[in-house]
């Protein structure tokens, strides 16, 4: 599927996101503070419904998804719902970058550097396309 398509989303899962807006955790609000207002150059929005599921932080322009992996990533069968998830959002042209909580909390500019580096990536790799 070409990048940058709507991605479809159910109707009810608007207001779960906009409940976790207001219930951010601490490193959803930390990176939060660092990627707002285009602060990396692309616009980020938080709690973005994609088909049946909640993306943390999502760029259209990028078709990007940073996801922090907290505790609820790491219970019984998580890891595995958590493939099938991004597997099927990936199937729209979405790239997914995935970051410890741990590291959003304790080593904030690693993180930022790693969603940097991939910008930069992803901005030298469309800009290769042959005219």
């Amino acid at each position: 599927m070409p990048k940058n398509r709507i991605i479809p989303y159910r109707a009810d899962l608007k207001e779960k996101a906009r409940a976790l807006r207001k219930n951010s955790t601490l490193s959803e609000v930390l990176l939060w503070c660092e990627i707002k207002n285009r602060q990396l150059g692309h616009q980020f929005h938080r709690q973005v419904p994609m088909l049946d599921y909640i993306v943390d932080f999502y760029c259209h322009e990028l078709s990007l998804v940073i996801e922090i992996d907290g505790e609820s990533h790491y219970h019984e069968g998580a890891p595995e719902r958590d493939k099938i998830r991004q597997t099927r959002i990936e199937e729209y042209g979405v790239t997914f970058l995935r970051f410890d909580d741990m590291d959003v909390k304790k080593n904030i500019s690693h993180v930022l550097q790693s969603i940097i580096d991939w910008i930069d990536k992803h901005k030298n790799d469309s800009d290769k396309t042959p005219s």
